[in-house]
């Protein structure tokens, strides 16, 4: 190598050297010039010297020629998209890091026991997850749930509630996916083996006595008065099926049962029709599946609503009308001392 070729051989390594240094202590210094914390949302497709810009822009690092230079360092790592907080002081390289495990911010999404699908859709529309209709029509992929039901005609029943955290740019489909996935585990700590009964008419039954009581030491009592009737072929005569009707052919308001309502022809009216509904009419918790699985022994084939919050329960029609004299007379008594007070 002549002296020529020697010179510049050795700038070149030493070049190499100052920058290999200037990167490393650059990119391993914390910086964050905001004053406030920073949320950044990346799209899908996004370009990194995009997203280098603002962040630097944003002030959560100081040069994005750092950062950029140790992203082309690291190959095949692509940024994921999502939304990501920044509330202190990291350096390029943590950032990267961040980017590059998709450390994503998520929102969390709370979905009531007894929700129907069109309540969740309420729900996730609400949280800015998708639009109502979009999660509607995910909610309507039974193949989910074909193996569990293979008579379910959408998800209803099978959108587990709980309290959920994802992404903000979850997508419906995923969203519903881990709704069943949530029910598939709590329903596999619960179903006793060797049930006679079907999923189907399990899940059914549980939306029911969801529906119908929101106390849970009742809610086994209200199953066995249900599975009575049923092995009587008495009309189950449940208002929430009523109203799950109703909603179905949009013609409920929020109000109480109309007379309408109990004339309708639809397959979910048990004031109409015998048996269960067709399938479930809301989403139960673990509470109204247990009930649905093991309900209590008891011989009990009415119950209404009582002063004190929950229901009175009864073996005969004599007995049942009675509870209902009381029920209304507790409600006019009501009615009046409203009145008097005002």
């Amino acid at each position: 190598m002549s002296p020529a070729w020697h010179r510049v051989f050795w700038t070149a390594i030493a070049a190499a050297a100052i920058w290999g240094f200037w990167l490393l202590a650059d990119g391993t210094r914390p910086y964050f010039r905001a004053k406030e914390p920073v949320l950044l949302d990346i799209e899908r497709g996004a370009r990194t010297r995009d997203i280098a810009r603002r962040l630097e822009d944003d002030g959560v690092i100081r040069s994005r020629i750092t950062f950029l230079a140790l992203h082309y360092l690291r190959p095949g790592n692509t940024l994921k998209a999502g939304e990501y907080d920044f509330e202190q002081a990291a350096s390029p390289l943590a950032v990267l890091r961040k980017l590059i495990r998709g450390d994503v911010s998520f929102q969390v999404l709370v979905v009531p026991e007894g929700y129907n699908r069109f309540e969740i859709a309420d729900a996730v529309a609400a949280q800015g997850f998708s639009t109502r209709a979009d999660f509607l029509w995910a909610s309507e992929e039974a193949s989910l749930v074909a193996d569990l039901d293979p008579f379910a005609k959408t998800l209803e029943g099978y959108l587990f509630p709980d309290t959920y955290h994802f992404p903000r740019h979850s997508r419906p489909a995923a969203i519903a996916r881990a709704m069943v996935e949530r029910f598939r585990e709590m329903y596999a700590v619960l179903k006793p083996q060797g049930s006679a009964r079907t999923i189907h008419d399990i899940v059914t039954m549980a939306s029911v006595v969801e529906k119908e009581t929101g106390l849970r030491e009742e809610r086994p009592v209200v199953a066995a008065v249900f599975y009575n009737r049923l092995q009587r072929r008495l009309l189950l005569q449940a208002d929430p099926t009523v109203i799950y009707a109703a909603i179905l052919e949009n013609r409920y308001d929020g109000g109480q049962v109309r007379q309408s309502h109990l004339n309708s022809p639809s397959p979910y009216n048990t004031y109409v029709h015998r048996g269960l509904p067709p399938g479930p009419i809301a989403n139960p918790g673990r509470s109204a599946l247990a009930a649905a699985l093991r309900p209590a022994a008891s011989d009990y084939l009415y119950f209404v609503a009582n002063a004190d919050g929950g229901h009175t329960f009864s073996r005969t029609l004599a007995e049942h009308n009675v509870a209902v004299s009381l029920y209304r007379q507790n409600l006019r008594e009501q009615a009046a001392s409203e009145t008097a007070t005002r």
